[in-house]
């Protein structure tokens, strides 16, 4: 039978302007739960349901396919089943829907895989996500009633300590998957079913964790990154034009060129070193006269005609895997690289094709902070390799 994921999209949202590719964490929001949905392997396509152009393209960036979901379905009170529907209606070759909620960051393909596994293998109708909850319920009293409130999954006299009580199961929103007949027939689920427990730290909705900062740390600690496990970054490096500076090239009236660079980004470079990260600066134009003024002391290549090279020769030099290499482009001409590095970074002003190469987009621009920011992202990932040695 012919599995599908579908994510749906819409370009409105009341609460954060298109909020299903802002940026979480460097990568658009709707990218966390499509590379988790490809890499999982389980499903014959994967589709994302948008009446917004611009989640189109991020979307066809991530590699899934994209349906045009009509006025009628993208209204604020339309439903998911609604338009679920719509886009059975027009692939009559898929048998199992599986929908994944673009709100879910932290989801892994080892869920997916077990998740196609028991609709496929054992034969379920629908399935869908729960997460195990260690709260007490107490029965709502409105204003103005005259009665007390009444325990609903306790006894107050006996309360249960956490470690002896196994709490309770609650949807939390990260996928259901549904056979074709029983979308039809108006059901998400229905026939024969089964729930997936997810583990807690994976749980995660932006819906409800709409403190953006709080949901990124949890996504930087808890998230999916890749097939490959993270590995410790030794080297950055970092392309000069546009990364370190923002680009601009400013002449004096006696033919002397001057460039402006963020003193944050120099801060950032200071703390790498500190980390025992060695960050190499590389560029298409000779500025060996511009980087001898900066007095930065890091190892630099200019005038390089073919970027990835250079790269390949330093890491090779140094003799380090890929996943321990890290660089931040921004023009075409880095985009080889980017693909290379196990991690990559652009400033927020890169080009259409740098920042579709990058696993990482920077909230700053070029030459304003972005090698700062890109230097804290590392840490971030840093934190979450050595606490993954620890367990």
């Amino acid at each position: 039978p012919h599995l599908a994921a579908l994510v749906l999209a819409r370009g409105g949202s009341k609460g954060i302007p298109l909020k299903n590719i802002k940026l979480l964490a460097g990568v658009p929001l709707i990218g966390w739960v499509l590379r988790a949905a490809i890499d999982a392997g389980v499903f014959h396509s994967i589709w994302v349901s948008t009446d917004h152009d611009e989640i189109e393209k991020v979307a066809k960036q991530f590699g899934a396919q994209v349906h045009r979901r009509s006025p009628e379905v993208s209204q604020d009170s339309s439903t998911s089943l609604e338009a679920i529907r719509e886009f059975l209606n027009h692939h009559h070759d898929v048998d199992i829907v599986g929908n994944i909620q673009a709100t879910s960051p932290c989801l892994h393909p080892s869920d997916l895989i077990k998740v196609a596994d028991l609709i496929q293998k054992e034969g379920f109708d629908s399935v869908f996500s729960v997460v195990r909850r260690h709260q007490f319920r107490w029965s709502e009293v409105k204003k103005g009633e005259n009665k007390m409130t009444e325990p609903q999954n306790l006894n107050p006299a006996k309360r249960y300590r956490r470690q002896d009580w196994p709490g309770e199961l609650y949807e939390n929103g990260s996928f259901y998957f549904a056979k074709r007949h029983l979308i039809e027939k108006g059901y998400l689920q229905g026939g024969k079913m089964a729930y997936y427990e997810m583990r807690a730290e994976h749980s995660v909705d932006i819906d409800i964790d709409i403190d953006w900062p709080i949901a990124e740390q949890r996504v930087l600690s808890f998230g999916y990154f890749g097939k490959e496990p993270l590995k410790e970054v030794k080297l950055l490096v970092c392309s000069i034009e546009g990364c370190l500076t923002n680009g601009r090239i400013y002449v004096t009236e006696d033919h002397k060129e001057m460039v402006s660079y963020d003193y944050r980004d120099i801060v950032g470079i200071d703390l790498l070193k500190k980390r025992g990260i060695q960050v190499r600066l590389i560029s298409e134009r000779d500025c060996s006269k511009t980087l001898s003024a900066m007095q930065l002391g890091c190892v630099a290549k200019v005038s390089a005609t073919n970027k990835l090279q250079v790269l390949k020769d330093w890491q090779e030099d140094m003799g380090l895997s890929w996943k321990e290499v890290a660089y931040l482009g921004n023009e075409e001409s880095d985009v080889e690289c980017l693909k290379q590095a196990g991690m990559s970074g652009v400033p927020a002003d890169a080009c259409a094709a740098a920042q579709k190469a990058a696993g990482y987009i920077c909230k700053s621009r070029g030459g304003c902070g972005a090698v700062r920011e890109f230097a804290e992202h590392i840490f971030l990932l840093l934190e979450k390799v050595n606490s993954a040695r620890k367990q």
